[in-house]
């Protein structure tokens, strides 16, 4: 596992930079912010907690009845077009822009065209990769009308988190979901690292698992999609965390497409730190379509991807107050 250095010389904008701020784009106080946090994140513990209380508190019927409605919810359709989840959706994203606050730095807007599909691969995912709100089609920074992105499938098999995850944006993360979002149009953010990036991730450095990734590179190849490098600074502060490094809890991690690790933000709760996050959404590396791509071309491009992600981190570090911060490339 070596670190991949490159002399880059700062990043200084051109014409086509833009920056978008997400306090000066949505103002809004603590009490949106916690509770746009609490609905998006806290989803997620609130099953376990309600289960635990109904196991421990309530006669054995009712955790039963507790056990069904939350398997309902688990098949229970989901309303893609709902107005309330849409509404709710913007409400979760423009408040958590602000929370943060969430700042998105695009180097060219010039280079993004809403008519095109574009693979945005985005690093690193640390705990969560709760930076993607500033690229989503609620916040309405990016210039892109159609974006999904690809998150791991025990999101869509989660009460309440499935139906709050899927109007925010979210799609799942397989090979044939990839292929049919592109085709029909639609940018798709990919978290190339993944499990195995959160099982690695270290508190002294930023960790981009992307070496043995390739799969998403060849998509992109096949269907003719520009790829574009985006990193999230200060994303890896959200969050303290502690978790055992041992090779069962990886297999267990791969197995179950999460890494049971424990997280905390504000006040020891899964409301995220208040610390200022910058998102920088580089420059797209064309590649010409080719339904069957050799061995050859996807590592070609793959190579110009990690090269530009490593690029794009060294432009901005000191921009954004991160001069000290390395990069470690796995």
């Amino acid at each position: 596992m070596a670190e991949d250095k490159a002399e880059t010389q700062a990043f200084t904008p051109g014409p086509g930079y833009r920056q978008f701020r997400g306090r000066d784009e949505f103002p809004s106080n603590i009490l949106h912010g916690t509770l746009a946090c609490a609905i998006w994140i806290g989803s997620m513990h609130f099953n376990v907690s309600l289960l635990l209380f109904s196991f421990l508190f309530l006669p054995f019927s009712k955790f039963l009845l507790v056990v069904g409605v939350l398997l309902i919810f688990v098949v229970l359709p989901i309303d893609h077009n709902s107005k309330f989840g849409l509404r709710l959706a913007r409400y979760i994203c423009q408040h958590m822009s602000s929370y943060f606050p969430a700042t998105l730095h695009v180097e060219d807007i010039n280079d993004f065209h809403p008519d095109r599909a574009y693979v945005l691969g985005y690093a690193p995912h640390s705990v969560l990769p709760i930076g993607v709100v500033t690229l989503a089609e609620r916040t309405g920074f990016m210039p892109l009308p159609k974006l999904k992105c690809l998150t791991s499938s025990p999101v869509f098999h989660t009460p309440f988190l499935r139906h709050i995850w899927t109007w925010l944006g979210a799609s799942p993360a397989t090979r044939k979901n990839f292929c049919s979002l592109l085709e029909a149009g639609y940018t798709c953010i990919v978290v190339p690292g993944g499990v195995q990036e959160t099982f690695l991730m270290r508190h002294d450095s930023e960790v981009a698992f992307l070496k043995s990734r390739r799969g998403f590179v060849r998509i992109a190849i096949e269907k003719g999609c520009p790829l574009v490098p985006v990193f999230a600074f200060g994303q890896s502060h959200a969050f303290k965390w502690w978790k055992p490094r041992s090779k069962f809890l990886l297999q267990l991690s791969r197995a179950i497409k999460f890494v049971p690790m424990l997280f905390w933000g504000a006040f020891g709760t899964p409301i995220p730190y208040q610390h200022p996050m910058n998102v920088v959404v580089g420059k797209p590396i064309y590649v010409k379509r080719n339904p069957q791509p050799t061995t050859e071309e996807v590592l070609e491009v793959h190579g110009q991807f990690v090269k530009a992600l490593q690029d794009l981190f060294e432009r901005h570090k000191g921009r954004v107050g991160y001069a000290d911060q390395s990069l470690k490339i796995l």
